[in-house]
């Protein structure tokens, strides 16, 4: 009977530990998906929709960071990222705030476990 329970108590653990898992890949993925919109705006000049975006993206960056324990540099080196993207972004520099849109992508994918 005891064996039951532990084996009970083990797979509730187990799948808690992977929905974290699959929590912090999501958002991973939507931190990704919008600052490459972000980078288009930039590309476009539209300063207001990339930082829109970018502003998102980093909420999304911001979760992923504190669930990626393991790649916590990357989504830090992200965060910066987006934030300078958003403040190159407002004072109308599409052409800064896109570098550093492109540069927090590259972080948000190296923090991705393989």
């Amino acid at each position: 009977m005891k064996l039951k329970y532990v084996a009970v108590l083990i797979g509730a653990l187990a799948l808690c530990l992977s929905a974290q898992s699959i929590a912090a890949e999501h958002h991973t993925a939507q931190a990704l998906e919008h600052s490459a919109m972000a980078t288009a705006h930039g590309q476009d000049g539209h300063a207001d929709q990339l930082v829109k975006h970018a502003e998102e993206g980093l909420k999304h960056a911001e979760a992923a960071e504190k669930e990626h324990a393991e790649s916590h540099v990357h989504m830090t080196e992200a965060v910066k990222h987006l934030k300078m993207s958003i403040d190159h972004g407002k004072q109308g520099h599409a052409d800064v705030a896109t570098k550093h849109a492109e540069e927090a992508m590259q972080h948000m994918r190296q923090s991705i476990p393989q």
